[in-house]
């Protein structure tokens, strides 16, 4: 079982900067061996992609509405997923999952690719 805890939301200003983390713990968990995922979901609307990134941290994937401002990252030694956040925008505004894919899978971009989600953390961007 994986367990994944987000932090680091909040309210910001358009134009401003958060950065989010993902701490990722479990019985007989390897972090370097998942995938991993953040998605976000707006009220009203379908959860959707934001960013994922391979297990080695070696490639990375972005949606088309953040590319240019958001960054994903992830410490395998501290079992910790990052997503810094740049130039926020109103439309921003959203909770943020992070997720995990199943041991030794290669990244998705379905929610349904991905067994382990975290809680959520609120972001809300102001104009």
């Amino acid at each position: 079982q994986v367990q994944l805890v987000e932090s680091g939301g909040g309210l910001v200003q358009a134009g401003g900067s958060l950065r989010l983390s993902c701490a990722a713990s479990g019985r007989s968990f390897t972090f370097s061996h998942y995938a991993m995922g953040w998605f976000r979901q707006a009220p009203g609307k379908e959860r959707e992609f934001v960013a994922a990134m391979s297990r080695s941290g070696g490639s990375t994937y972005y949606a088309d509405s953040v590319k240019g401002r958001f960054t994903i990252s992830r410490d395998n030694a501290k079992n910790t997923l990052y997503l810094q956040m740049n130039s926020l925008k109103p439309e921003d505004t959203a909770v943020y999952y992070c997720a995990a894919s199943p041991p030794f899978h290669g990244v998705g971009y379905a929610s349904s690719e991905y067994n382990y989600w975290g809680q959520g953390t609120q972001v809300t961007v102001s104009s």
